[in-house]
This record gives structure tokens, C-alpha cells and sequence, in this order.
């Protein structure tokens, strides 16, 4: 299992990757992982996640936080930064780089928003918006450590490369529920981050529509 990235990956531009996000942002096609979707009497709780691209010196990263154990929600678990929408958010891209400057002190004038990845349903009741931006160095960082246990990057490359994606289920209330695993450098990225990041290997892989 490689646990680098492909130096071709280092070549991605802004521009090439807000092009496959607007040609391909609507991409789902795994139809032999069924996705958790909620049931159609309960009302999701609107979220969103900022999926921070790195233009690192070395090549293109990702950033994730990994959220402290006390946490109620997801607690110890890595993800994007982000949260539920609050009132005073004008749409999901204020949220999520809200959350973002909240959590790990990334301020919004260091992130350019080249897309969306589609919206994703988590068992805990939210319908998560991932909103991609593109992050360009130097930038410093203040996670919150309340929320913020870590804040780390992984190459871009790694998530592109499917031998480093892994399938499984489980039973819970009696219901199969199906989720992706990512893990790298002893991290275990799964669950809904792993699924946003198939979808983002999806859409970056993807052939041309016909």
C-alpha cells in the first residue's frame, strides 16, 4: 500500500482542478457501496466542511484536523474542519470557511473556493456540504484545543491511488451500514471523510462525459 504521492499529482493547477470540480462535482457512481441516506421522515441538519487543498513547495496536500476525544460528536475522529450551519451563514461556503478559522485559525483570505464535492448524509443526522478550496502558502495556523487535537496534511496523491481505499460494513440497529477507509501513516481516515475523498478520487480520475 503506497503511502506517497505520485509526483504526477504535484502538477494539478488551480485552474485544472475547479474545471474537473465544475465538469464532474455531481460524480457518484459506486453503486456496489451503497451511501447512508436518511430516512425520509427525519429532517438533515445542514453542515459543511471546508476540504482544504495544500500548493505545498513539494506537491498538492490535503488538510484534516483530528477532533479531540472529549468531543460529543465524533470525538477523536479525523475529518475536514467544519460544522453545522449557523443563522448568521449566508450559504454553506460561509460555513465551512467559518469553521474552518474556528477550528484551526486558517483565515479565509488564504482560501480561493474552486468547488463542491456532492452532499453527503452521516448517521448522526447532518447533510454535510464539502466545499473545496485551494490553500496557498504561507499561512499560519491557532487550532482550537477544544475541538483540535492535531491538524495535519497528507499528498494529494495517496487518496488518488486505489490501493489505498478500503470497503467494509457493519450491522448497527440492525441496519448494514457500508463505509470507506483511508489509513495512512498510522491515521485512520474513514467514514464520511473517507467517503468525501472517494468522491473527490472520482471526480479527479474521471474520464471525459460522453
Amino acid at each position: 500500500m503506497s503511502q506517497s504521492g505520485d509526483v504526477k499529482y504535484s502538477q494539478y493547477s488551480r485552474n485544472w482542478l475547479a474545471e474537473r470540480l465544475g465538469e464532474h462535482g455531481n460524480r457518484r457512481e459506486d453503486g456496489s457501496l451503497p451511501l447512508y441516506v436518511h430516512p425520509p421522515a427525519h429532517i438533515p441538519v445542514p453542515a459543511a466542511v471546508l476540504v482544504p487543498i495544500v500548493n505545498q513547495p513539494g506537491g498538492l496536500t490535503l488538510m484534516f484536523t483530528q477532533r479531540t476525544a472529549h468531543l460529543h460528536d465524533h470525538a477523536g475522529q479525523i475529518s475536514f474542519p467544519g460544522g453545522r450551519v449557523d443563522e448568521g451563514d449566508s450559504d454553506r461556503i460561509a460555513t465551512a470557511l467559518r469553521e474552518a478559522q474556528e477550528e484551526t485559525g486558517l483565515s479565509p483570505s488564504r482560501v480561493e473556493i474552486i468547488g463542491r464535492l456532492p452532499e453527503y448524509d452521516i448517521p448522526t443526522g447532518f447533510r454535510v456540504t464539502p466545499v473545496v478550496g485551494w490553500v496557498e502558502p504561507p499561512f499560519e495556523l491557532k487550532p482550537d484545543p477544544f475541538e483540535v487535537a492535531d491538524v495535519f496534511e497528507v499528498p494529494l496523491g495517496f487518496f488518488l491511488d486505489p490501493a489505498n481505499h478500503q470497503r467494509h460494513s457493519d450491522v448497527r440497529d440492525g441496519r448494514t451500514r457500508y463505509y470507506y477507509s483511508m489509513p495512512y501513516g498510522g491515521r485512520n481516515i474513514w467514514g464520511a471523510t473517507a467517503g468525501m475523498l472517494y468522491s473527490l478520487y472520482q471526480i479527479l480520475t474521471a474520464g471525459p462525459r460522453r
